[in-house]
């Protein structure tokens, strides 16, 4: 595999190359039989000892199949691998996004108006407050009722209608902070091309008092301005036809002037946002007018700050202390040394339903990658799988793989010590199952323990746990607008530094068009009539066919 160069210009190692990861291999022959009951047994600090806090987020990685000597190595590989440099050209507005020639400035997006970031000899941060301060008069008039509908109602309804990052993250956060939304307004969502999406989503809502919010950069993309359209027409039916209508219930998100002009929408009614910032990275941007409104320019700017508090600490805290850097070393540890093919991210908050979906996005579209920055084919394993859903209903779904299956699952636990909604024994009981979890997948249950219990022998071995299963717990305070801007922060760094270990392109996506492309190609031949010469392969051809024959039943 031919060499790479880091953010500041050095050449680097191939990654299996650099001396670090050969001792890691060493080290990982060493330990890989110890079992956390030993480690624990021998250590009567490890629990207490292997933590990092900052800014109001917890970390206990104590139940994690390592050593001192692991965590010392871990460290060395990421300083082998240009870590360091990189952050700094991360923050610096540096062209790290090397195939699209773009700096990766979704750090500008939460920096304090008093900051400087430059991109291409400009500071951006005057940009970024102008369009917060856009979005935020704006959402004022629509949450006062200031703002009225072309009947002169007020906006009851907002649809924000996106896909991919103009979507996961505006649903999660809403979700997310859903506690802290005003709740005389519906707030709805819509992604999938599939007509249903949109039918359900305006379901019961008056048109006259429905606001959509449009979120598309190019207001090109085929699934979002297929349900714009889709979406203009419902409300002009509803509205008597009236074009001029459109201005007073649409606004868009988007950089196309031209396009959202000739939509019918007010361009004073556009927000903007860069091509610095990439879709996943961009829930802080204007692309999170729909939780602005929902939650309110205060809360939202906490949300800000949480982000910002997050950024200063990857930055400038050592790395063995710090929060992303140890958690993106953790997941490299396991995908590269066990063979860890995913990651199970269980949040005991409801509120939290949305976060594994969010992180897939953030995780897997930026390190699902098989080529290194200079177009190396990896020989080395890159992004895990993430997936995971609310605690305590996955305990009665999946748990039973991750307990006593074939395969080793990481897992994060996150949780809060204190309930948005106290309910008399309801917060306690949560919090036990997350501590129960814990100790379960670390230490397991013996045969010992399974027969000093009267068990029948035919019936032990079906009782048995294993353990040595390696859990992350990551615990705040309270879910606030501020915690949530640090938790996504945390998962975004902890991706960057995966990606700069493995020495791969976390910001851009190209595996995402290849089938975009082919659907514009084959949209044509399914709305067609007649019958058309097909050129693809033979099970398309056959399924394209069945398909035109079946559709009109």
């Amino acid at each position: 595999m031919a060499t790479g160069a880091g953010a500041s210009g050095e050449t680097l190692a191939p990654l299996t190359q650099r001396p670090a990861w050969k001792a890691l291999q060493g080290h990982y022959e060493n330990i890989r039989g110890l079992h956390l009951r030993n480690l624990f047994a021998g250590d009567a600090k490890r629990g207490e000892r292997l933590t990092a806090e900052a800014a109001g987020i917890f970390l206990d990685y104590s139940k994690n199949r390592i050593t001192d000597e692991t965590v010392r190595l871990l460290i060395a590989l990421a300083e082998e691998s240009g870590l360091r440099p990189r952050i700094d050209a991360m923050f610096r507005g540096d062209k790290i996004n090397v195939t699209e020639k773009r700096a990766v400035l979704h750090v500008a997006l939460r920096a304090p108006k008093d900051e400087s970031i430059m991109v291409d000899g400009e500071n951006v941060v005057p940009q970024v407050h102008a369009v917060l301060d856009k979005m935020a008069a704006f959402s004022e008039r629509v949450r006062s009722g200031a703002w009225k509908g072309a009947t002169g109602k007020r906006i009851r309804n907002v649809v924000n209608v996106g896909i991919g990052g103009s979507d996961l993250g505006p649903v999660m956060a809403y979700e997310a902070l859903r506690h802290y939304s005003e709740r005389s307004m519906t707030f709805r969502f819509v992604s999938n091309v599939d007509g249903t999406d949109f039918a359900e989503a305006v379901q019961g809502l008056d048109a006259a008092e429905t606001l959509f919010v449009i979120s598309s950069k190019t207001f090109t993309t085929l699934e979002t301005m297929t349900n714009a359209h889709t979406a203009r027409d419902w409300s002009l039916a509803a509205l008597g036809g009236d074009e001029k209508s459109v201005a007073k219930h649409f606004v868009a998100v988007s950089t196309n002037a031209k396009g959202v002009s000739e939509f019918g929408i007010d361009t004073a009614n556009m927000f903007e946002f860069w091509d610095w910032v990439g879709g996943r990275y961009s829930m802080e941007s204007a692309i999170g007018l729909s939780t602005m409104l929902a939650i309110g320019a205060e809360n939202y700017g906490a949300m800000l700050a949480g982000f910002h508090a997050m950024d200063e600490h990857f930055r400038t805290a050592p790395f063995e202390k710090n929060l992303p850097v140890l958690m993106g070393l953790l997941g490299v540890w396991y995908a590269d040394f066990f063979g860890s093919e995913t990651v199970a991210v269980l949040p005991y908050e409801q509120y939290l339903k949305r976060f594994p979906a969010y992180l897939q996005q953030l995780t897997m579209e930026s390190n699902g990658k098989h080529v290194t920055l200079d177009g190396s084919r990896v020989n080395y394993q890159t992004g895990p799988i993430y997936w995971g859903a609310p605690g305590t209903n996955g305990q009665h779904s999946f748990y039973q793989l991750i307990h006593q299956g074939t395969r080793l699952i990481p897992c994060d636990f996150l949780a809060f010590a204190q309930a948005l909604n106290p309910l008399g024994r309801h917060h306690d009981i949560l919090m036990a199952n997350v501590f129960a979890q814990t100790e379960a997948l670390a230490f397991g249950k013996t045969a010992e323990q399974v027969k000093a219990e009267n068990t029948p022998d035919w019936l032990a071995p079906h009782r048995v746990f294993d353990g040595n299963r390696p859990t992350n717990t990551i615990l705040a305070a309270k879910l606030t607008p501020d915690t949530l801007g640090k938790l996504v922060a945390l998962y975004e760094h902890s991706v960057f530094v995966q990606g700069t270990v493995w020495q791969i392109n976390s910001f851009d996506q190209w595996g995402v068009e290849l089938g975009k492309v082919l659907a514009q190609r084959i949209v044509p031949e399914l709305e067609s009539d007649e019958e058309t010469a097909l050129a693809h392969d033979s099970s398309t051809n056959a399924l394209i066919r069945r398909y035109r024959g079946m559709k009109h039943g």
